[in-house]
């Protein structure tokens, strides 16, 4: 655990192909056609713009036309409606494709006392869900500007590049991070600013530029590729979660009850002629 008299830190995470292995904003596609808010061309250009992502990432100039388009497809939609829909496939969609490096990850921050923060380009109404489901205790992500309850296409913050970095800045003077022990990771090249934020930066699954980068700086670079539904990792060794050590302890103390019982029954001899018990019988009774 971190020294507590010594300056808050924290660990700041992108969020996609860096702790999930797709684009979140892309991903509810197919939840939104079903909802009304696309139609199927739409549903076909995401898909598409994720098999992009997928394949090598995002420059700054694909990324701005995402932004874009995005921008422009979401006006009219209404926001109770768009978070209504995330949150019923959040499980379904999201579990799936978390990384179990990065789970771990967040876990191990957790446990040395650093606060886990997820810092994320896509729209906060999707990103905000995904970091409850992972612990995390902030979020930065893009907001839209909303009127009468519906999104007006227009971009009110961009968590984009160096504005990433100028959000880490600002909450590092608002909780009392010392950034010089703080952690970053990210698999793009557009957050280098956001790495060199940070005294510990770190490259996971990077681009080609990232990779070059990253390697001239001497940044570790981190690999994932073990997407696993968070229910069935297994808890830590070293630390098992509060739940598991209460069951474990339980098990213990209901173990070491049976086995007083046991010897307490063996020292009890039946009288002749009388049927001995069995210990939990002789539980039962006493």
């Amino acid at each position: 655990m971190e020294n507590h008299s010594l300056p808050r830190t924290a660990a700041f995470f992108d969020l996609d192909k860096t702790v999930i292995a797709k684009s979140s904003a892309l991903t509810f596609s197919k939840s939104f056609y079903q909802g009304g808010l696309i139609n199927r061309r739409a549903v076909l250009r995401t898909a598409y713009a994720q098999f992009v992502f997928l394949a090598g990432g995002a420059d700054h100039d694909q990324m701005e036309r995402m932004r874009e388009y995005l921008s422009a497809l979401c006006r009219g939609w209404n926001v109770q409606q768009v978070r209504e829909i995330v949150a019923e496939t959040l499980h379904a969609l999201i579990d799936p494709i978390i990384y179990d490096e990065a789970a771990s990850l967040i876990e191990e921050h957790h446990i040395a006392g650093r606060d886990v923060v997820i810092v994320s380009t896509s729209g906060a109404e999707v990103v905000e869900p995904i970091g409850a489901l992972l612990g995390a205790d902030r979020v930065v992500a893009t907001r839209m500007v909303v009127e009468d309850g519906c999104f007006t296409g227009e971009v009110e913050y961009y968590a984009y590049g160096p504005t990433k970095a100028e959000a880490i800045v600002e909450l590092a003077k608002s909780e009392g991070y010392d950034l010089t022990r703080c952690y970053a990771y990210s698999d793009s090249a557009t957050d280098i600013p956001m790495l060199e934020s940070v005294g510990h930066p770190h490259a996971v699954n990077p681009d080609r530029t990232l990779r070059r980068e990253a390697s001239v700086r001497g940044w570790p670079i981190l690999s994932f590729d073990r997407p696993v539904r968070l229910k069935q990792r297994l808890p830590s060794l070293s630390m098992p979660p509060r739940p598991v050590m209460a069951v474990a302890a339980a098990v213990s103390a209901a173990a070491a009850t049976a086995g007083l019982v046991w010897y307490a029954s063996r020292r009890r001899a039946p009288s002749p002629g009388a049927t001995a018990l069995h210990p939990i019988e002789h539980y039962a009774r006493i």
